[in-house]
């Protein structure tokens, strides 16, 4: 396994993925593509909705395919294998899931300028705008199962959520950036080191296993009940990685969201509450790996268009003020418990 986040090698672009590369690596498939190529939003891979033929179709969702080209260098093909292997024993458990599909027993894909890809069926859905008490139980039900299904297999080539990975190398790297201000060094380090510090003691004895690892709204649709999409992020972690990024708030709503899809989730399966002393320290650790993920993609364009504040003093101004306001945080839930 990688110690690396961002995979063993320097990543690449997308400059060489034009139209005509992306029906070519539908067509060496065995489909037919009718010439519509439309590009769907996505920071991290290239993914786009293409239109095939298909006399057989059903329903028009089936005339059209996603194809997802995963960025150069991040993850290596046993690890994208891990990703679909678990859509897969979601599926295999009717849990509602995306995976993708199978061409001769097989999901990844290269394409001719060694691009990795693989399609995915088209499925509607809304965003989830808002929770209700009823999308709050349903979505605590889906995730236990999930994660149940999570628990029965190991990955063997995905990264450990954890201190080592998304917080030392995130930081080691931010620190040698052109693009980290050098008065700020200093300061930004300390902070850092000061969360793994405190943080560590919350780890310990913690179970961990396959997660969707990144469940933020944007990654919720919702058709009749929730389902989850993109599993890119997938890691080995604590299960409460994705309970609080379902519900990232702090405030008296938030705790009480959260506790609904809690009492749903553990009518599934068990949860073990200790987990929930993790959130702040997964937090501060999600802050630092996105500064540490944009500046590993920022000679993109496509980052600098939208991240336009990035290598300023504002930025790193307020990324320091973000850490410390988690140190305050973290020591606050340590105070609430006894460590042996």
């Amino acid at each position: 396994m990688t110690s690396s986040v961002w995979g063993n090698e320097k990543t690449e672009y997308f400059n060489i993925l034009t139209p005509d590369r992306v029906i070519e690596a539908v067509e060496i498939l065995g489909l037919r593509a009718t010439g519509r190529v439309m590009q769907l939003g996505s920071m991290e891979n290239r993914v786009y909705q293409v239109e095939i033929e298909n006399e057989n179709a059903a329903h028009i969702s089936e005339n059209f395919k996603i194809i997802k080209f995963y960025r150069p260098g991040r993850w290596s093909k046993d690890q994208i294998q891990d990703e679909h292997d678990f859509l897969f024993d979601l599926i295999l458990n009717d849990i509602d899931v995306i995976a993708p599909d199978k061409f001769q027993g097989q999901s990844v894909f290269t394409n001719s300028d060694g691009l990795l890809y693989c399609l995915f069926p088209k499925k509607g859905g809304r965003a989830c705008d808002e929770w209700n008490d009823e999308l709050l139980s349903q979505m605590g039900r889906l995730l236990a199962r999930v994660h149940n299904i999570g628990l029965q297999k190991k990955s063997e080539h995905r990264l450990n959520l954890d201190i080592g990975t998304f917080g030392e190398t995130n930081l080691e790297m931010i620190l040698k950036s052109k693009y980290m201000i050098p008065e700020y060094r200093s300061e930004y380090e300390k902070a850092c080191l000061e969360i793994f510090k405190i943080s560590r003691p919350f780890f310990k004895n913690i179970n961990y296993q396959r997660i969707h690892g990144d469940c933020h709204h944007g990654n919720i649709l919702v058709n009749n009940g929730p389902f989850l999409i993109d599993f890119d992020d997938m890691s080995m972690g604590p299960r409460v990685q994705d309970i609080w990024m379902i519900i990232p708030g702090r405030d008296e709503e938030a705790i009480k969201n959260r506790n609904i899809l809690l009492d749903a989730y553990e009518s599934m399966t068990e949860f073990n509450d200790r987990e929930l002393l993790l959130i702040e320290p997964l937090r501060a650790l999600r802050i630092i790996h996105f500064s540490a993920w944009i500046g590993h993609r920022f000679e993109d364009k496509a980052f600098q268009n939208i991240f336009t504040t990035f290598s300023t003093h504002q930025y790193w101004e307020n990324e320091i003020h973000y850490l410390k306001d988690q140190i305050n945080q973290i020591n606050m839930s340590s105070n609430q418990t006894h460590w042996n």
